[in-house]
């Protein structure tokens, strides 16, 4: 199927199998396959691993919610796993909006978490950005979702005007609900006359909603990065930073084989655990595979799980 866009859209227009592939023909960009067992365990739900792990990280979509619908059970089990003394953070490559907004959505959908459990990618790039000071930067964003987490910095939203693409010392890509293939284009001819440095805060192709599948920054990146030769930083999932950034709250850390992330999708959230040496658990029955056939995806891959679980 086609990829089409539309400003203001969620761009719902790209098929399990065309997502798969394309995050296949960027597999030179994501982290290496670190091989943690020939086979996965299969498991019902969380609850019939709890005993083996001590901190659980848990993606959003597809975990605990597909586009503004949480999951049922979700809450309870993450309950059951509180009170058997278990950790449990939210790891997700929400970078399209401020931190406020998304725990305002956490709780409206029955979710409690503290602030500092729940570890974004927008908080990821955030701390990347810690000593470039002074950059004037370009943005891909939604203007609707506001510029909290982000006043402190030099920041022009990249629309239909030609001038600041041109004009501004860096790009960061947050945010694609609004991008159009015309701003698309902009980017990738203002890069190509000049480079400089592209950020991306979701590392997303796409994400799971409840209709389809939204098209994310990622996947605009690495078109850029195809078309221009421009090679961007991701923050988030598969990469190690948003590991890194989540590690720090779980002091003291347990052992790395007792930490289980828990996402939909074998290219983010079980890479990424593989490539940061924690255990992962693939999520069958929501999300990216909700319709489709997971075994088959992880025989192709070459991703295997730890674990396999039908619902969270």
């Amino acid at each position: 199927m086609g990829i089409g866009q539309s400003q203001g859209s969620d761009h719902l227009s790209m098929s399990l199998e065309t997502a798969f592939a394309a995050y296949e023909t960027v597999r030179h960009r994501l982290p290496g396959t670190v091989a943690q067992g020939a086979s996965s365990i299969i498991a019902r739900t969380l609850a019939d691993v709890a005993a083996v792990y001590d901190a659980f990280l848990l993606d959003a979509f597809g975990v605990l919610n597909i586009g503004e619908t949480a999951i049922e059970g979700v809450a309870e089990r993450i309950s059951d796993l509180r009170a058997l003394g278990k950790r449990v953070l939210i790891v997700s490559n929400a970078a399209g909006f401020p931190h406020a907004a998304l725990m305002e959505k956490y709780t409206r959908l029955g979710y409690d978490f503290a602030a500092e459990d729940v570890v974004t990618s927008r908080r990821t790039l955030l701390e990347g950005l810690k000593g470039r000071e002074g950059l004037h930067w370009g943005l891909m964003a939604t203007r609707a979702t506001g510029l909290r987490d982000l006043e402190g910095l030099d920041l022009t939203y990249l629309e239909e005007d030609p001038a600041p693409y041109a004009q501004v010392d860096g790009v960061l890509m947050i945010g694609s609900a609004a991008w159009t293939e015309e701003r698309q284009t902009l980017l990738e001819d203002a890069l190509t006359a000049r480079p400089r440095p592209v950020l991306v805060g979701n590392p997303d192709i796409v994400a799971p909603r409840e209709t389809g599948f939204s098209i994310e920054p990622g996947h605009f990146a690495h078109r850029l990065a195809d078309r221009t030769g421009v090679v961007p930083e991701f923050f988030g999932k598969p990469f190690g930073n948003i590991f890194d950034l989540a590690f720090t709250r779980l002091a003291p850390m347990p052992p790395k084989h007792r930490i289980l992330m828990v996402g939909d999708s074998l290219h983010t959230d079980i890479l990424g655990a593989q490539a940061a040496g924690i255990h992962s658990a693939l999520v069958a029955g929501y999300g990216f595979f909700a319709e489709g056939d997971a075994h088959a995806a992880i025989q192709t891959a070459g991703i295997v799980p730890n674990v396999i679980v039908t619902r969270p």
